[in-house]
């Protein structure tokens, strides 16, 4: 049973497609369980546990009545992140840069958050924070 799992809602539904089947494979050995690029629905397991949803937000917003709202908010500090724990920071980085990921933070190693956690931070391409860590 997938008791949680993050659902991103995107308005650029098959570029961030392309990007999570991409990365998601090499950095958590998720297997796409259901979806395509036309979308509006994907989603990836580990082991049959729900890893990442991706969701048309034109879809989602007929649904759930708010439709007639702004899909954008203004420039505004991060609301969530998706987080990957990966055997090589380094190598994740470059998988996700090469898949085309926005650098947001260099990979760095950061004592103060934990023993031996290492961690780099990119951005989809909708722009969601997302953190690669290792320890």
């Amino acid at each position: 049973m997938d008791a949680l799992h993050p659902r991103l809602l995107t308005g650029r539904f098959a570029d961030c497609f392309r990007f999570y089947d991409a990365v998601l494979p090499p950095l958590v050995g998720a297997v796409r369980a259901s979806g395509s690029a036309s979308g509006p629905y994907a989603h990836w397991d580990v082991d049959g546990q729900g890893v990442l949803v991706l969701f048309d937000r034109a879809a989602m917003a007929a649904v759930a009545g708010t439709a007639d709202l702004p899909a954008q908010a203004p420039p505004a500090q991060d609301r969530s992140m998706f987080v990957c724990r990966v055997d090589d920071v380094d190598a994740a980085l470059a998988l996700c840069l090469g898949q085309g990921a926005e650098l947001a933070v260099a990979a760095c190693d950061r004592p103060e958050w934990g023993p031996g956690l290492r961690t780099a931070h990119v951005r989809d391409p909708e722009g969601n924070l997302v953190e690669l860590q290792s320890y």
